[in-house]
């Protein structure tokens, strides 16, 4: 097998397995260990994976975005601390937006027992709040993308585009100082950016993994975040960057 097929091959293992191991590539495909070091020296160039101890996982960019499967079973450990600490940023907050993902679902659980109304285009979101006592949920429609069990296109922006929001908390498949948050889908992305604009706080909820990343649609820059909750995993430094920008950063 060239290299170039060598490393289709673990590119396409890294998509559907979640993760990637040196050894267990090796073994696989009849290579040496340093080779596949070497294979995912280039596909990290090339910015298709990104190296973690001994493997790699996937990146997401315009042609591969992670499932909310996968997302539910990464960095999870993180994500609750994440969850817990954005939901103390509440401060007395009457209207929610909740953005798709995993951990704006986890933020939902925190919010349960909150006299609210929760704006959200994510139906694991509204699922976690349906049997709420004092949280009134707004479903946003639209075209429901499969991937994430949440809707897009403009039935949800032009809904989306009517509201005020007190507090909206956004997610992110990749933040940086020059390219600010980006999203690989175009109508995810019109969706966030329509909620950054109608949302009088923005707060940014995000595992370490996701800072340093850049996708293929840019939806908001750092500066228009008031916070950005994530994990004690994100260097402290790191972490000053951001809060250079603007934003206050929790590390959680």
């Amino acid at each position: 097998m060239d290299s170039d097929s060598r490393q289709r091959q673990i590119v396409e293992f890294a998509r559907t397995r979640g993760r990637v191991e040196v050894l267990a590539l090796a073994e696989e495909l009849n290579v040496a260990s340093e080779t596949i070091r070497r294979d995912l020296k280039v596909l990290a160039g090339r910015r298709m994976l990104k190296r973690v101890h001994g493997g790699a996982i996937p990146l997401e960019t315009a042609a591969f975005e992670s499932t909310v499967e996968y997302r539910s079973q990464v960095d999870l450990a993180q994500k609750h601390r994440i969850a817990a600490a954005a939901a103390d940023l509440l401060h007395g907050a009457e209207t929610v937006y909740l953005d798709e993902g995993f951990t704006p679902r986890l933020i939902a659980e925190q919010l349960a027992d909150q006299e609210l109304t929760v704006v959200t285009s994510s139906l694991l979101a509204a699922e976690a709040l349906a049997h709420s006592a004092t949280v009134t949920v707004m479903l946003l429609g639209g075209r429901m993308r499969g991937r994430t069990l949440a809707t897009v296109d403009n039935w949800a922006v032009e809904r989306l585009r009517s509201l005020v929001i007190d507090v909206a908390y956004l997610g992110t498949n990749g933040i940086t100082p020059q390219h600010g948050l980006t999203t690989p889908d175009p109508a995810v992305a019109a969706v966030k950016q329509t909620a950054v604009s109608v949302a009088m706080r923005r707060i940014l909820v995000a595992a370490d993994s996701k800072f340093g990343e850049t996708s293929f649609c840019r939806f908001a820059d750092v500066s228009d975040f008031d916070a950005i909750v994530t994990g004690t995993e994100l260097p402290a430094a790191e972490a000053a960057r951001y809060e250079a920008l603007g934003p206050s950063v929790v590390r959680a």
